[in-house]
C-alpha cells in the first residue's frame, strides 16, 4: 500500500516517489597517512564545492593524531585554498564523562571561540594519540557558493582522550563573506593527520 497525500503519492512499495524528499551524493573521499593536511578544493582531483549543490557534509572517521593531545581544526578559503583565512564567528559546546565516572561536565568554552577571526576553527576537544584513541563527527556547511550571504555550519566531533575520558564538541557559527568559499582544509593544532578518513557528499 502506498503512502499518499493531496492525491500525490509519496511513498510506493517502500520507495520515495520522484519530487519528494533530497538526496546525499558521494563526492570525494580522502584517506590520511602521516598528512600534514586533508584539503578539499572544489575543481581539483574530482572535488565539487560549488553551487550543484546546497549543502555540502564533510564525515570524519577514525581520525587519529599523530601525536597527543591534539584538536582537529579546520579552515575555510575563497581563492580556492591559495588562503585559508576566511573571518569566522562560532559558537561551541563541550560535554565530557570520565570511564570511572569521577568527572562529567557540559558548559560553553570560549577559548575554543572566533569572533570574526580568520584563524583556525577547533573542531574537536583534546584527542590522543594512543593506538585506540581517534576522534569522528561531521561538518555541515550550508550554501557555499552563495555571493549574497554569510556561510552557516555546525560540526559535531566525538572523540576520546588520556583513554579515560569521552569527550563531545559541538560548533555552530558562520563565515563572514559574501565571497563564494571554494574550498575547506583540515588539520591537527600541530602534527600529522596519522590515520583516518575524511568524506565529502552533497545534499540536493
Amino acid at each position: 500500500m502506498g503512502l499518499i497525500s493531496a492525491a500525490s503519492t509519496i511513498f510506493d512499495a517502500g520507495a520515495m516517489a520522484a519530487g519528494f524528499g533530497g538526496s546525499m551524493t558521494f563526492i570525494k573521499k580522502l584517506t590520511a597517512s602521516s598528512s600534514a593536511t586533508l584539503s578539499f578544493v572544489d575543481g581539483s582531483g574530482g572535488v565539487v564545492l560549488d553551487d550543484t549543490y546546497k549543502e555540502y557534509v564533510f564525515t570524519f572517521k577514525n581520525i587519529h593524531p599523530q601525536t597527543g593531545t591534539k584538536l582537529f581544526e579546520v579552515n575555510m578559503s575563497i581563492d580556492t585554498g591559495s588562503n585559508y583565512n576566511v573571518a569566522k564567528t562560532t559558537t561551541n559546546a563541550e560535554i565530557y564523562h570520565a570511564e570511572n565516572g569521577s568527572a562529567a561536565g557540559l558548559g560553553y568554552v570560549s577559548g575554543k571561540d572566533l569572533a570574526n577571526g580568520t584563524g583556525k576553527l577547533l573542531i574537536s576537544s583534546e584527542i590522543g594519540a594512543e593506538n585506540d584513541e581517534c576522534c569522528n563527527g561531521f561538518l555541515r556547511l550550508f550554501n557555499p557558493s552563495s555571493t549574497v550571504f554569510v556561510k552557516h555550519f555546525i560540526s559535531d566531533v566525538q572523540g576520546n582522550y588520556n583513554a579515560t575520558f569521552s569527550i563531545n564538541h559541538k560548533i555552530a557559527g558562520y563565515c563572514n563573506s559574501t565571497s563564494a568559499v571554494d574550498a575547506v582544509q583540515f588539520t591537527f593544532t600541530s602534527g600529522n593527520i596519522d590515520a583516518g578518513d575524511i568524506c565529502l557528499y552533497g545534499i540536493a
